[in-house]
């Protein structure tokens, strides 16, 4: 199958079986996206949502947040994956937003990633779910899942995924395109063990073709 038959199909499959597809991170505005996505590196979803409210009640605002040293926000954090390194990104972001941006989150992801703690995958996913621009971040959910499926082919790194998907996926397709990857990553296209079986992109799927050959050898 050719590569643009197999990126069409997987597309029609997903719009079809996947019409409604955002982040699980829960936020109301560009500020606390940017701050639960900033925490959500190594981390779930799960405990960021449980983690945030809190934190974002305390520092509502990037000129809150700017104000106070790491270690009063490590207390808010504590149970989040590297705690200390993540309070000092928060506290650099929200100095570095007042200094340079007014406070206001940029929308390139050239700006996004002068920001601290904000790396190319946290600059996609701010400037693909806040401002529907077509970046796709990719995280470990998109690399495997693309590729399994076939989407990319012999990528070594993120970015080298990142540009083939964005080469073969419609740019107004660009931001949901993302979560369809990440939640069938997250929920069926699993690490360890797949389930392949309850999935309906088996008959373009490169990883299960290949295991059904192996079986019938």
């Amino acid at each position: 199958m050719r590569k643009k038959e197999r990126f069409d199909k997987v597309i029609e499959w997903f719009k079809a079986n996947m019409p409604v597809a955002e982040t699980e991170l829960q936020y109301g505005n560009p500020y606390e996206l940017l701050v639960a996505v900033i925490l959500s590196a190594q981390c779930t979803d799960k405990r960021v949502n449980m983690v945030v409210p809190e934190l974002l009640r305390r520092f509502p605002t990037p000129q809150k947040l700017a104000e106070v040293e790491p270690d009063e926000v490590f207390d808010y954090i504590r149970s989040i994956s590297y705690p200390n390194n993540k309070a000092k990104h928060l506290v650099g972001m929200a100095r570095k937003l007042i200094e340079e941006f007014e406070g206001v989150i940029p929308e390139d992801v050239d700006d996004l990633v002068k920001l601290p703690g904000v790396g190319r995958k946290t600059a996609n996913v701010i400037a693909s779910v806040v401002f529907n621009k077509p970046a796709l971040a990719v995280d470990t959910h998109v690399f495997r899942v693309a590729a399994r499926i076939g989407l990319s082919v012999k990528s070594k790194t993120p970015f080298d995924t990142e540009k083939q998907l964005v080469a073969h996926i419609p740019d107004e397709l660009i931001p949901i395109a993302h979560h369809w990857l990440i939640l069938h990553g997250r929920y069926v296209c699993v690490a360890r063990k797949p389930k392949c079986e309850s999935c309906g992109l088996q008959s373009l799927c490169v990883y299960f073709q290949k295991g059904q050959k192996q079986i019938t050898v």
